[in-house]
């Protein structure tokens, strides 16, 4: 299983940036699929997550701000759309995903997008 992430870039606080990330391989459901951020100096936190159930949890830092999503129950593609971005949103973003493949139930990580956020 592979995850693909993309979608980081340079932007001015304010603006807008949306990542995706796409699952690949022997997938056989997906549980879950979220985004984590790693800001340098910084433990990695979590940003957003959706489970396949459409629950959906976010850090208090974005709430009303970024919005996770999928195209439905069973897309292998997430999204992070990123609104009104502030310099502290500045980090590598990773995505993650919980999947469970005919080996059994694991979890993954995407290889980061580096978003930054200019004052």
């Amino acid at each position: 299983v592979q995850l693909q992430a993309s979608g980081g870039g340079l932007v001015q606080a304010g603006g807008s940036l949306k990542l995706s990330c796409a699952a690949s391989g022997d997938i056989v459901d997906i549980n879950a699929m979220g985004w984590y951020r790693q800001a340098p100096g910084k433990q990695r936190e979590l940003v957003a997550a959706r489970r396949r159930s459409g629950t959906t949890n976010y850090a208090d830092s974005v709430k009303g701000r970024f919005t996770i999503s999928r195209d439905n129950a069973k897309s292998t593609v997430v999204y992070l759309q990123m609104n009104s971005l502030k310099p502290e949103d500045t980090a590598v973003y990773y995505c993650n995903a919980e999947i469970r493949t005919w080996s059994g139930l694991n979890d993954y990580w995407g290889q980061g997008t580096l978003v930054t956020v200019s004052s």
